[in-house]
C-alpha cells in the first residue's frame, strides 16, 4: 500500500485545539505555574484526542520537565561561586535534577548571550542567579521565561533570594575592630568588575563609611581601596594603603581572599599581625583557619542547597503552590556570625608606626 504516511500531531495542533497558545501549551504540559487549571485540563484533553506526544526537549520526562535547573554564575573559579555551585548540585542531584551552568567568566560579553531567551528556553525548569544586580531589560526577559528564580548572594528586585544580611555581616566586621579601641581602619572592597554589577560590595563599603562616621570619624586619602575580591588585587590595595600619609591600626577586607592578600603584603614589610595591624575578613574560607584569620563566617554551601530546595519545591510542587510560591519575593536570610582567631587584636598607642621592611 502506497501514500504519505500520517504526519503525527504537532503542538500547534495541540494549541488550535484547545484555543490556546503553543506557549501556553508548552507551559501547561511542563507543569509550571501561572497556568490555570481550566486550561491545563483543556490543553490535556487535546493532547488525549490527538495522541500528541511532547519532544523530550520539550517537556522532558513524563512529568512534563526537563529535570534540570539553570545556574547563572559570574564565575566558577573562586571559592564562593563554586562553594555555592557545589550545594546546588548536592541538592538537585539527591532529587534526580540536572544542574545547567551558564558561566559568565567573568566577562560582560558573555552576560547578553547568557540572559537571552533563546538561550535558556526549553532547557531548564527553573533558574538560581549567583550575585548579579540584573538590569531592567535583564529583568523582564528573565520574567517572560516564567521559570521559578532565585538570586543567590544578592538581591534583585521583583526576585527571591537567598544569603547572609551582607549589612549586618559588615557591621559585625566593623564593630569588632571598633570594640579593640581601633580608629584608624582602612577598608579593601571590590568595584563594578567588568560590568558585573555586584550589590553586595556597595553594601559593605557602605557599612564600612557609615560606621566610622558613626565614631565622628573619616576614612584616611588612601584607605578606601577595591581589591577586585581577589587575592593579588588585595596585595595591590595593601600596597596603596602602606602609602598613605597616615596608616591604619586594622584593615576591613570585604572577603577572606582580599584578607589573605592584605596579610601577605604585611609581612612582606616585616609588619605582624595584628602586633603591627590587625586584619578581619568575610566568608570563613576553607583556608581561614590555617590563616588564622579573624571573620565573619557564612556558609555558601548551604546557600546553594537551601536556594535549590526552593526552586525544586516550585518545580515539583502541585500546582496552586507552585504558583503561591513562584508568586513571593524577599530574600531568605541565612546565619552569619563572628569568628574569632589572632589576626585582630587590641589596639595600642604605638600601633602603625612600626618601620616598613
Amino acid at each position: 500500500m502506497t501514500g504519505r504516511a500520517r504526519q503525527p500531531p504537532r503542538i500547534q495542533d495541540v494549541a488550535r485545539l484547545s484555543g490556546v497558545s503553543t506557549a501556553t501549551v508548552s507551559r501547561a504540559l511542563r507543569g509550571l505555574p501561572r497556568v490555570s487549571e481550566a486550561t491545563r485540563r483543556r490543553v490535556q484533553g487535546a493532547v488525549d484526542q490527538l495522541g500528541y506526544v511532547a519532544s523530550s526537549e520539550a517537556s522532558g520526562l513524563a512529568g512534563g520537565r526537563t529535570e534540570s535547573v539553570g545556574v547563572i554564575a559570574p564565575y566558577v573559579s573562586r571559592w564562593y561561586f563554586s562553594s555555592v555551585l557545589e550545594g546546588i548540585d548536592a541538592e538537585l542531584r539527591s532529587q534526580g535534577f540536572d544542574l545547567v551552568l551558564y558561566n559568565l567568566g567573568g566577562y560582560q560579553q558573555n552576560r547578553s548571550r547568557v540572559v537571552d531567551r533563546a538561550m535558556l528556553r526549553k532547557r531548564i525548569d527553573a533558574l538560581l542567579v549567583m550575585c548579579l544586580t540584573l538590569s531592567e531589560t535583564e529583568v523582564a526577559a528573565l520574567g517572560e521565561l516564567h521559570y521559578p528564580t532565585l538570586v543567590i548572594g544578592g538581591t534583585v528586585p521583583g526576585f527571591r533570594s537567598v544569603g547572609i544580611d551582607d549589612d549586618a555581616a559588615a557591621t559585625t566586621a566593623m564593630r569588632h575592630l571598633l570594640d579593640l579601641g581601633h580608629r584608624r581602619i582602612a577598608y579593601i572592597g571590590g568595584a563594578n568588575e567588568e560590568g558585573m554589577s555586584f550589590d553586595v560590595p556597595e553594601t559593605r563599603r557602605a557599612v564600612y563609611i557609615r560606621e566610622i562616621a558613626a565614631e565622628g570619624l573619616r576614612p584616611e586619602p588612601g584607605w578606601l581601596q577595591s581589591g577586585a575580591f581577589t587575592v593579588t588585587g588585595a596585595m595591590a590595595a595593601m600596597q596603596r594603603i602602606l602609602a598613605a600619609p597616615v596608616r591604619p591600626t586594622a584593615v576591613f577586607a570585604a572577603s577572606d581572599e582580599m584578607a589573605f592578600g592584605a596579610i601577605s603584603v604585611l609581612r612582606a614589610h616585616g609588619l605582624t599581625v595584628p602586633g603591627d595591624m590587625s586584619v578581619i575578613g568575610i566568608d570563613d574560607h576553607e583556608m581561614s583557619a590555617a590563616m588564622n584569620l579573624t571573620t565573619v563566617a557564612q556558609d555558601p554551601l548551604a546557600q546553594g542547597r537551601l536556594a535549590a530546595a526552593e526552586v525544586l519545591a516550585d518545580v515539583t510542587g502541585t500546582d496552586a503552590t507552585a504558583r503561591q510560591r513562584a508568586d513571593r519575593v524577599g530574600k531568605i536570610v541565612t546565619d552569619s556570625h563572628l569568628v574569632r582567631r589572632g589576626s585582630t587584636g587590641v589596639a595600642h598607642p604605638d600601633q602603625g608606626r612600626g618601620r616598613l621592611a
